[in-house]
Formats: structure tokens, C-alpha cells, sequence
């Protein structure tokens, strides 16, 4: 996998910082759409030796994502 640099690292920080923010505030499917996306990017970028340490957080990413998006509208 490729290296992630300290800049895309920080910002997937902020974009799961912000979807944790988002959640509390209400917008839910916003929110959980930010954490999944800056959790896939940091699970798709780690170097780890087992399969199970790389691929079990991109699924739960996946898995959210589409939670989100199977989330009904707002009121």
C-alpha cells in the first residue's frame, strides 16, 4: 500500500474529529459518512503484518458507510 504522508493523516484525524462532532450535533448520516471515509483511508494505509489488523477496521468502514447511507432522511 502506499505511504500515507503527516498532512492526509491529520486531515483523516479532522474528518473523524469533525463526523464525531457532527454526530453529536445531530446530523447523523453526515457524520458517520465523515468517520467512515477517514477510517478507511487510515486502514487502507497501514502496514500491518496480519490481515486481520488491515482489513477487519476497513470493513467496519465499509459496513458504516453503508449504514449511513441506508440511515432514513431527517425529519
Amino acid at each position: 500500500m502506499r505511504a500515507i504522508s503527516a498532512l492526509q493523516l491529520r486531515i483523516a484525524y479532522i474528518a473523524i474529529s469533525l463526523g464525531v462532532l457532527f454526530g453529536i450535533a445531530g446530523f447523523v448520516r453526515t457524520g458517520a459518512i465523515m468517520i467512515s471515509l477517514g477510517t478507511g483511508v487510515i486502514a487502507l494505509t497501514q502496514r500491518s503484518k496480519g490481515k486481520i489488523e488491515r482489513y477487519f477496521p476497513l470493513a467496519i468502514a465499509i459496513v458504516l458507510f453503508g449504514l449511513a447511507l441506508a440511515l432514513p432522511k431527517g425529519l
